[in-house]
């Protein structure tokens, strides 16, 4: 009778691993690549202030503080926007989200003065709000907490995918459209970079479906292991009951939104100025900077899928988080010592980008599991949109940093200090919630 239990059971595991490898199929690859043209449309302009600030006499200052902009929109309708996917569901919220998103990011290439580059910025967040942790909310309706990791490290693979691809294709872009039908090569940029967002989030709209019983492509079967995995591994009272100012004060919510803006602070800090680094070791040429930036990325994607993989096999999440974030601090504050060493600080960035994008799905697997199943979809984008505003200070405050010294040293170490408290933080933070 036991050899027979034994049989059904793992027949039963079997099944679920194939229900589960087809929602994987058809769901993932399609949120990749929408966030994916989202975070390049976020951080190309790393790429086209290489040309920006020459046409347009932008300074440091004024570009950091325009890649600030962005995050002041996206902090102030973080919120709402994920209110309002709870109500209207992922395929019109992602509708929504891509259009505006898309015609604003195209738009950039009208911009002529400081002004109009914050503006442009600011509603570029406003569109974006809500689309990085509706997603990840969007995913707690389809996996268990035991396996977010892995599945959220595939779907964040996507801002090392855009990495790869903003470094070649902007630089090719800047150096070779230049001067075309009148344009420079950054407005082409901003054009051509922008335009495929519009066309996903309508194959989005129509692809997309918002919870597993709405998936014809699933069985009757199917839906109904999964509605069982997720209420045996995910218990707790009815989705979404609590109040946002309820939400607010938990502190569980506080000290996660400070670890994400710690970690943020040292992620944006290499995407909007990985260019300027390369370029200060010692590279010369748009296109041969581009090229090389292709090198962090290609490590940091290989990094966080073995990373977050081990992170799920281990069932361990403080000492993966710490010790990828104290990686990444030692390795950028050495990248201040490698001016004129071009190989070794690629080499540095290299490791720094790769250590703290591996932190990025651990730390998601912590905070899906801590936060409370009704508070869930507010709370993620209570984190998130905190936990943002190391976008608004970050780039702002290095490129007045750069203006004023003229150098990134002082920012960089920065940021390697908050790493080093954010490794104490999380390993003195309780990440079951039966601890």
């Amino acid at each position: 009778m036991s050899d027979i239990t034994a049989f059904q059971c793992a027949s039963s595991s079997t099944d679920l691993e194939r229900t589960y490898l087809k929602v994987t199929r058809k769901v993932v690859p399609l949120l990749f690549f929408c966030y994916l043209l989202a975070y390049l449309d976020r951080i190309n302009i790393g790429y086209a202030q290489l040309q920006m600030r020459f046409d347009l006499h932008f300074s440091d200052a004024v570009y950091g503080l325009g890649a600030s902009m962005f995050f002041v929109g996206y902090v102030l309708f973080e919120v709402p926007s994920n209110v309002l996917l709870k109500k209207v569901g992922a395929r019109k919220t992602m509708l929504r989200i891509m259009l505006c998103w898309g015609v604003v990011s195209m738009g950039t290439m009208f911009v002529a003065n400081p002004l109009e580059f914050y503006v442009a910025r600011f509603f570029l967040g406003v569109f974006e709000a809500g689309f990085f942790p509706g997603i990840l909310f969007y995913l707690t309706l389809w996996f268990p907490a035991d396996r977010r990791a892995r599945i959220v490290a595939f779907f964040m693979a996507a801002t090392v995918a855009a990495g790869l691809i903003s470094g070649p294709v902007s630089g090719y872009l800047l150096q070779n459209m230049n001067g075309i039908h009148g344009l420079r090569g950054w407005q082409w940029m901003f054009l051509l970079e922008g335009l495929p967002t519009i066309f996903l989030g309508i194959a989005t709209y129509l692809l997309l479906v918002d919870q597993p019983s709405a998936a014809r492509w699933l069985s009757v079967e199917e839906k109904d292991a999964i509605a069982r995995d997720l209420a045996e591994k995910s218990p707790g009272v009815p989705p979404e009951t609590a109040r946002v100012r309820e939400v607010f004060r938990d502190m569980s919510v506080l000290r996660l939104a400070a670890l994400y803006f710690a970690m943020s602070c040292a992620a944006y800090a290499l995407s909007f100025w990985m260019p300027s680094m390369i370029e200060r070791a010692g590279a010369v040429g748009l296109q041969r900077i581009g090229l090389l930036s292709l090198i962090p990325y290609a490590c940091g994607v290989v990094a966080m899928i073995w990373y977050s993989r081990h992170s799920d096999r281990t069932r361990e999440r403080r000492w993966h988080f710490a010790c990828a974030v104290l990686l990444c601090a030692v390795t950028l504050s050495l990248c201040n010592w490698t001016q004129g060493l071009l190989w070794t600080s690629v080499a540095l960035i290299s490791v720094a980008l790769a250590a703290v994008i591996s932190s990025f799905p651990v730390f998601w697997a912590v905070a899906t599991s801590v936060l409370r199943r009704e508070s869930m979809a507010v709370g993620i984008a209570i984190v998130t949109s905190l936990g943002a505003v190391s976008g608004i200070i970050c780039p702002y405050a290095i490129g007045l940093i750069k203006t004023s010294t003229g150098s990134l040293n002082a920012g960089l170490y920065s940021c390697s200090l908050l790493l080093l408290v954010a490794s104490v933080v999380m390993l003195r933070m309780k990440t079951d919630p039966g601890e």
